[in-house]
């Protein structure tokens, strides 16, 4: 069975640009690693869970804020790994401070086969990106998201 993840591409308008909220991973594997390292925030879907109840769950453990308005269905994105990244994108207030974000935290053996238990931050860092920094920072497998976006608020634009 494909795992199935879940998450929002949350972006702002500055100045006539758009940025997108993205977040670096936490852990010692990632500790060290910039470009092609961050993600937009995201999760495992539970079984019989709602996907965009999963993306918008997942959000708020990751970022520790409650994300409401208009969600729009970008697509379904399959990872280098197999796994499959469901998105939604949208807009947020565009003074949304990244610095006050406070994730949930997960407990792994570090250093490995010491037998000693560490807590880390589901995420370490988020930040805003313009869509250029956006695309050498996201990991390979979420950049489609980017252009898809572009396309998403292209045709919204051309609705009004």
């Amino acid at each position: 069975m494909v795992i199935r993840s879940a998450g929002l591409l949350i972006y702002r308008r500055v100045s006539g640009d758009i940025e997108v909220l993205l977040v670096h991973p936490g852990g010692p594997f990632w500790a060290r690693k910039d470009e092609a390292a961050w993600s937009i925030p995201k999760g495992l879907v539970e079984a019989g869970e709602d996907e965009l109840a999963a993306a918008i769950r997942e959000t708020a453990e990751e970022l520790d804020i409650a994300v409401n308005g208009k969600f729009t269905p970008l697509g379904e994105y399959r990872q280098p790994g197999g796994k499959i990244v469901i998105a939604w994108s949208i807009e947020a207030d565009p003074v949304l401070d990244v610095n006050a974000i406070q994730s949930s935290e997960f407990q792994m053996e570090w250093p490995p086969r010491s037998g000693r238990v560490k807590s880390f931050p589901e995420v370490d860092h988020a930040g805003w990106f313009s869509l250029p920094d956006a695309t050498i920072k996201l990991l390979k497998g979420q950049r489609p998201m980017l252009p898809d976006l572009l396309t998403h608020l292209e045709r919204a634009a051309r609705s009004y």
